[in-house]
């Protein structure tokens, strides 16, 4: 698309967020070439009416010189004609009345509802876990809250968190996906050593009393079909489901989680798509129970250098000659993140309940792999789990996994820096690895 084009859309993004009709679009925009139809169903599951007009937009730009007139000429025959004359005219956007910032704070205060009987019957007991944002002079307050004002210090103490029920046997599911061996027009070479990954990864997690079910090689349906599955099951009886995602990656526009994971087929399955299968909304039965996402995948395909620290920072580091990466180059361009849109994307999004993702490298950047060893995050999450579970909550080991991973060195120069999307509300305790898996 023409970078004029670019800046129409990018200036009225607010005004197409808001007043689009992707659904009486779709068909004209198969009919004249401008998306495929994979390209539809991604936009079509990316959410809300909303969120499918901001998908749609996003995706415009990344298409051919033909796109913006083609899509202009859709507009007009679908009746969405004041659309058509703004991008028409080129127009800067109308801006929206005031009222919307009110009311799109209230998912940020409150926690999404939660159906979970056990969750019901605790919820006076959650309340440590939100940042208290009413002044102190609150004149009546309630007798469930009472017990916090007399803590002047500031600090919230460790034992007033409340803890996810983690007690049911088995635990919950736990799908790997491990894709190795892709198909060569995809020009994806095979991820040697991820077989390790999964090995591990399977062990582990069954150690942990999960019920494990892995999957190789995946076509991008493929992997569609067995998150659907997962999502269709009934989780009740369970306290938790996990999700791991071992595959070649790339960086691609989002407005949840960053980044995507590959099939062995080349086309790619966006995270925060991978998510929305298990969210509150789609899976009834694990609302208010935690959802767990690890991804051993590159971010994008940039190297870290580092940078030089203090000797008394400078510790040992690790790394092979051989060492691979995951990365694919950026499957759209970065352009279309445009700042104006950030406002509207927050503002329309509810908070996540329950979901933490997991990724090995920082977004944009490449996760390294040894062929002989496996991936550095894998080897040390699983280390760190073994060592750890028994003890320390999810996210204290996982910040001991970032640690350990950003001491390592790939040819003895690229660094790595894994990170984590949190939106627990409460600590996870892994059972205690009683079975010798």
């Amino acid at each position: 698309m023409e970078e004029r084009h670019k800046k129409i859309l990018q200036r009225n993004r607010t005004n197409l967020v808001s007043d689009l009709d992707p659904s009486d679009l779709y068909d004209r925009l198969l009919e004249k070439g401008v998306f495929t139809q994979d390209m539809i169903d991604e936009i079509k599951s990316s959410g809300t009416r909303r969120d499918q007009a901001r998908q749609l937009v996003r995706d415009l730009e990344t298409r051919g010189s033909r796109a913006f007139p083609l899509f202009l000429q859709c507009l007009q025959e679908t009746g969405q004609h004041s659309l058509a004359e703004v991008l028409q005219n080129g127009a800067p956007a109308v801006q929206i009345q005031p009222a919307t910032p009110i009311e799109v704070l209230r998912p940020v205060i409150q926690p999404l509802p939660v159906t979970s009987r056990m969750d019901i019957m605790q919820r006076k007991d959650d309340v440590p876990v939100y940042p208290i944002q009413k002044p102190n002079t609150t004149p009546t307050p309630s007798p469930e809250r009472d017990y916090i004002t007399p803590r002047p210090q500031g600090r919230t103490r460790r034992d007033s968190i409340q803890t996810y029920k983690m007690d049911a046997s088995p635990c919950g599911h736990c799908l790997i996906i491990n894709n190795v061996e892709f198909e060569p027009e995809t020009e994806l070479k095979d991820r040697n050593g991820s077989n390790i990954d999964c090995d591990k990864l399977e062990k582990r997690f069954k150690a942990l009393n999960f019920i494990v079910e892995v999957k190789t090689n995946l076509k991008q349906k493929q992997i569609r079909h067995e998150l659907s599955a997962l999502c269709k099951k009934d989780h009740s009886q369970y306290d938790c489901c996990v999700v791991i995602m071992l595959s070649h990656g790339t960086e691609v526009s989002h407005n949840r989680f960053p980044g995507a994971v590959y099939g062995v087929d080349g086309q790619y399955v966006q995270v925060q798509h991978i998510t929305n299968y298990l969210n509150g909304q789609h899976c009834p039965s694990l609302q208010g129970k935690p959802k767990l996402f690890f991804i051993q995948a590159c971010g994008g395909g940039e190297k870290d250098t580092g940078f030089e620290v203090s000797p008394d920072e400078d510790e040992p580091s690790i790394g092979g000659e051989d060492d691979q990466t995951d990365a694919i180059p950026m499957s759209s361009s970065s352009d279309s993140l445009s700042m104006s849109d950030e406002p509207d994307a927050r503002t329309t999004l509810p908070t996540p309940s329950d979901i933490l993702v997991s990724y090995s490298t920082f977004p944009g950047y490449v996760s390294w792999r040894d062929p002989q060893s496996g991936s550095w995050y894998v080897e040390i999450l699983d280390r760190i789990l073994e060592e750890n579970a028994d003890t320390n909550d999810l996210v204290t080991m996982l910040m001991m996994v970032n640690h350990e991973v950003s001491q390592n060195s790939a040819k003895g120069l690229y660094k790595q820096m894994p990170g984590s999307f949190n939106f627990l509300r409460k600590l996870l305790y892994f059972q205690s690895e009683t079975q010798p898996n």
